[in-house]
């Protein structure tokens, strides 16, 4: 599955599922990021890290390891059924 690190600037992506260990995890859920939230990509810096989203109406950087715990799909892919 794709994670959120990999996603190019400008596309708009779903989450679902977060990945890694309990505290790393609460941290992402506790910026916003959750299950079936839509998140949008809005740059990413020149050696990947950070990336910044706009989440829930509001913008958000996360590091790269971060994004790497967010597995997503393609918004017409998650509309569609589609994988």
């Amino acid at each position: 599955m794709t994670t959120l690190d990999t996603i190019q600037p400008g596309q708009t992506v779903k989450v679902v599922k977060l990945l890694g260990d309990g505290g790393t995890k609460r941290r992402i859920m506790d910026m916003g990021v959750t299950k079936g939230t839509s998140v949008y990509v809005r740059k990413v810096a020149p050696l990947g890290d950070p990336v910044e989203v706009t989440i829930r109406g509001y913008e958000l950087s996360l590091r790269k390891a971060e994004a790497e715990h967010v597995e997503v799909e393609a918004v017409e892919a998650a509309q569609t059924g589609v994988a």
